[in-house]
Parts: structure tokens; C-alpha cells; sequence
């Protein structure tokens, strides 16, 4: 009975021993689960700021001004210099015709004026067209499109966008001379080149 006795103790030892030796190693299986969430938190803010820097430059893009398509201050003044060089363009009684004064009037800078406006495409001339006081006022409004149109076509060929260049008739309404000679009618029978009144 001893010797049964001395089986079960020692049966019992033996399982109690297994069951301690189990539980150290279920703690110390337990405790490398720990350092894992150190491995991983480097690794989030590394393409944090990657983030943020590459977005800066698309939100804070220079903007582009509508201004590209006008000139600044200083060209416009420029050209208000070449328009005030350019002399009107004068023309015969009752003819819209360019004279070869007309065209070397025309001529005088509108290379250089040419040259700026491709620049600006936005950037629109008027070219008014006026007559004396002779005549009726509808056939001087149609005479001083005529001449307006006949200058548009001058300006057009030495290279001048076309659709930079308005035309208005004034035909009689604005003459640049009041008396009754024929040296003042001659003054008020001409085109005048203007910026457009925006």
C-alpha cells in the first residue's frame, strides 16, 4: 500500500512539477507580444510629413494673372506714346481712300505697336473715322466707316491682329475744326487711332 501510495505521490509530483514548468513558459511566451507595437509606431509618422510637404506646393501655386492678356502700366503707356505719334490719317473730299500721306502717318509706329499688341490679345484699339461738315449725316456716318475700315485694312496688313481693331464713325459729330475753309474741313476728314474705352 506504501508502494501505491509513494506511485501516487510521486504521479502527482511529477504532473505538479509539468504544470509549473507550463505556466513560466505561458508568461514567457507572453511577454515578446509587448515590443511588437514599438516596431510598428516609427513606422506611421515616416509618410506623414511626406504627405504634407508634397501638398504645399500644389496648394500655394503662384496664380496666374488675367493680366497676361493686358499690358501693365508701363507698356500701356508706351503705347499711348505710339498712338500719340501716329498722325491722323487724313483723306480727300468725299473719298476714303488712303493718301500716301494717310499711309506714311499710318506707318510711322504701328511696327512696334504691332508688336506689342500680339503680346496682349485682350488689348483692343479703336479707329475712329470722321468727317467735315459738308454732306448729310447718314452719308457722312457711312463715308467716315469707309474711312475707319480702309485704315483697319492698312493696320491689318502691316501685321495688326484684326480683331484687336475696332471701327466707329463719327461721321460729321466731332470735328476737330469749327471754321468754314477748306483747310479746316481738310482737318476734320481723317481716322484717329484711340485705346478702346474699357
Amino acid at each position: 500500500m506504501k508502494r501505491s501510495h509513494l506511485g501516487f505521490v510521486l504521479t502527482a509530483v511529477a504532473a505538479l512539477s509539468i504544470a509549473s514548468g507550463c505556466a513560466k513558459k505561458k508568461v514567457a511566451a507572453a511577454a515578446p507580444p509587448a515590443p511588437q507595437p514599438a516596431v510598428s509606431e516609427p513606422s506611421r509618422p515616416a509618410p506623414a510629413p511626406a504627405r504634407t510637404q508634397a501638398a504645399a506646393p500644389v496648394r500655394t501655386p503662384q496664380p496666374t494673372p488675367r493680366s497676361n492678356n493686358m499690358p501693365d502700366a508701363a507698356t500701356r503707356a508706351r503705347i499711348d506714346q505710339l498712338l500719340a505719334k501716329i498722325e491722323d490719317a487724313y483723306f480727300d473730299y468725299d473719298r476714303h481712300t488712303l493718301r500716301p500721306d494717310a499711309i506714311e502717318a499710318l506707318k510711322g509706329d504701328s511696327t512696334e505697336l504691332r508688336d506689342i499688341l500680339k503680346d496682349y490679345p485682350d488689348y483692343k484699339l479703336t479707329i475712329e473715322g470722321h468727317c467735315d461738315e459738308r454732306g448729310s449725316a447718314e452719308y457722312n456716318i457711312a463715308l467716315g466707316q469707309a474711312r475707319a475700315d480702309a485704315a483697319k485694312s492698312y493696320l491689318v496688313g502691316v501685321g495688326i491682329p484684326g480683331q484687336q481693331l475696332a471701327t466707329v464713325s463719327y461721321g460729321k459729330e466731332k470735328p476737330a475744326c469749327q471754321e468754314q475753309t477748306e483747310s479746316c474741313w481738310q482737318k476734320n476728314r481723317r481716322i484717329h487711332i484711340v485705346a478702346l474705352a474699357k
